[in-house]
């Protein structure tokens, strides 16, 4: 069966961009290639941690919201886990309502973001 999922991972702080960046193509690659779709990433930077894990206190965020099957969230997970770069990640299925709210806050954003275009042109 086919849902919604949305996963939130931390690299360490250790990585250099491209090291970060070339980790984020390997998993959105992942997905594409298992036939998931990918509907929304985004790069959330630089953070500090809530505690520390595996002695670093700051990682770098990344959150991918996709459509697939259970199966490949389990392979995803599994990579995950096989990865030295990954800290810690977390994956949720998306119930009708957070969907909504997802897509509601992405038009609100572009909304935004067009509004900030027009007034630089003004």
């Amino acid at each position: 069966m086919i849902n919604q999922y949305e996963t939130v991972f931390i690299m360490t702080p250790v990585l250099s961009e491209e090291q970060m960046k070339e980790a984020v193509l390997k998993f959105s690659g992942f997905l594409k290639d298992k036939g998931a779709e990918i509907i929304h990433e985004n790069y959330w930077g630089l953070r500090k941690l809530a505690y520390p894990i595996q002695k670093k206190s700051s990682g770098f965020y990344h959150l991918i919201e996709f459509r697939s099957d259970v199966a490949i969230v389990k392979e995803l997970e599994t990579t995950f886990k096989r990865d030295e770069r990954i800290i810690r990640y977390l994956t949720v299925r998306l119930d009708k309502h957070a969907i909504a709210y997802n897509e509601k806050r992405r038009s609100k954003k572009e909304a935004e973001l067009l509004r900030a275009e027009e007034k630089a042109e003004a």
